[in-house]
């Protein structure tokens, strides 16, 4: 595995250097170096609010040191809950009572036996790191200018071609999730070695924001684009980057966003009339949610039904994707897309015990994770955790069903039972 990694860092290192060195690039970067100093040496920053703005909330722990914390998960589970007016079943009852109690096991109490030490962690080069996500950026952004031109069309502008774009084109789009994570991490290790200034790097985040806002805005996405700013506010407060009021001011507009598009899709769509009041969209999102999750409870029962066919369904070249199966699953019709909610597949694959076992595992990577993000505080573990915990907080609604996020977590936990086999073997 470490000579697949070298090869390919050696590769990718290469791309990065020939790119950099291109009249291009030297050109871009020479224009956002010069904005960069125009944004540090502003005249207008003193008027920004400093980081004892609304000093009470520094006062609360939760939010000063534990906000983004696993069981943030079950927070806005509960939530997504509490959203929606379908009355849950007896069995669903049960159901997320395991699912609640298991990911509590995973991620707050079997951490606990891992890991006390931490002597021997991975550690991953600046520079291989560095390119890795550059590449990841350069190639999502290769195809967002495939995608556009596939359809021939600007799909915020017009909806009905959205529905156009071809999976095959869109997919490499959503490796800029990934590619800004790293490069954040990356920017976030050259201001804890004080490369760069709390300025710089405020401003480099900033950036890698609104270029992923234009791509992801464009094509009309809303789950990535909430993804790209959850996955920067939670870097930037695990690296000290952002104060405890602009986290919270980033979540309000997190929220704001999941209601503007979702609204603004609707209008455009015609499933609602502008005098239907806003947060309506987002009601009858959970509560359609819940009602296939009530669905789904029923047929998977304690054992399951499909047995795993739903999560292999996510595997490129699929006859159907995991959430057209859970509409045929639940209606019999397989031209449409429906989210099930986190633990929706595992219900309708595994039953209760599904449930039991996979959202253990899930909160023992979020946990293991953040146990070593929290003792370390290196840039790529913070990266890392930050980039599945976003991911795992989405999921509440959408199920983690994307092969790419699915990769995500493969790769998290080959990581964290590498450091755990070190620890336990040295």
């Amino acid at each position: 595995m470490s000579f697949i990694y070298s090869k390919l860092t050696s590769l990718l290192n290469i791309i990065n250097d020939e790119f950099h060195k291109s009249f291009l690039f030297t050109t871009i970067f020479s224009i956002i170096g010069f904005l960069e100093d125009q944004w540090v040496n502003s005249f207008f920053k003193k008027f920004y609010p400093n980081e004892n703005f609304l000093g009470f909330l520094k006062k609360s722990q939760i939010l000063k040191n534990y906000i983004f914390n696993p069981l943030i998960v079950l927070v806005v589970f509960a939530a997504f809950l509490a959203l929606s007016l379908t009355p849950v079943s007896a069995s669903l009852t049960q159901t997320l009572i395991i699912a609640f109690l298991f990911f509590f096991i995973g991620a707050a109490i079997l951490p606990r036996f891992f890991l006390n030490d931490m002597k021997n962690i991975l550690v991953f080069k600046r520079r291989d790191i560095y390119s890795i996500g550059f590449c990841l950026v350069l190639l999502s952004i290769g195809f967002f200018f495939i995608s556009i031109a596939s359809v021939g069309g600007i799909p915020i502008l017009k909806p009905s071609i959205r529905y156009l774009l071809k999976p095959a084109f869109t997919m490499p789009v959503f490796l800029i999730i990934p590619g800004t994570c790293i490069l954040a991490s990356v920017y976030l290790k050259d201001f804890q070695d004080k490369i760069i200034t709390r300025s710089q790097v405020r401003f480099r985040f900033l950036l890698l924001l609104i270029i992923d806002v234009i791509i992801l805005l464009t094509l009309g996405y809303r789950t990535p684009l909430l993804a790209a700013l959850l996955l920067l506010i939670i870097i930037a407060y695990y690296g000290n980057i952002i104060a405890v009021w602009e986290v919270v001011l980033g979540g309000l507009i997190g929220v704001g966003a999941i209601i503007g598009i979702g609204y603004f899709r609707s209008i455009n769509e015609l499933t609602v009339s502008s005098a239907i009041d806003p947060f309506y969209t987002l009601k009858s999102r959970a509560d359609f949610t819940l009602h296939v999750l009530n669905l789904l409870d029923i047929i998977g029962g304690n054992f399951g039904a499909t047995h795993g066919q739903i999560l292999a369904s996510s595997i490129p070249g699929s006859e159907l994707g995991p959430r057209m199966m859970v509409g045929k699953l639940i209606a019999w019709r397989t031209e449409v897309t429906i989210t099930p909610t986190l633990i929706g597949q595992m219900v309708a694959d595994f039953g209760k015990v599904g449930v039991a076992v996979e959202m253990c595992l899930l909160g023992f990577i979020l946990g293991i994770g953040f146990k070593i993000m929290e003792k370390t505080k290196d840039y790529f573990y913070i990266g890392l955790y930050s980039l599945i915990l976003t991911y795992a907080i989405l999921s509440v609604e959408t199920g983690i069903l994307d092969i790419q996020v699915l990769f995500y977590f493969a790769v998290a936990l080959f990581i964290y039972i590498t450091i755990i086999l070190k620890s336990i073997f040295n």
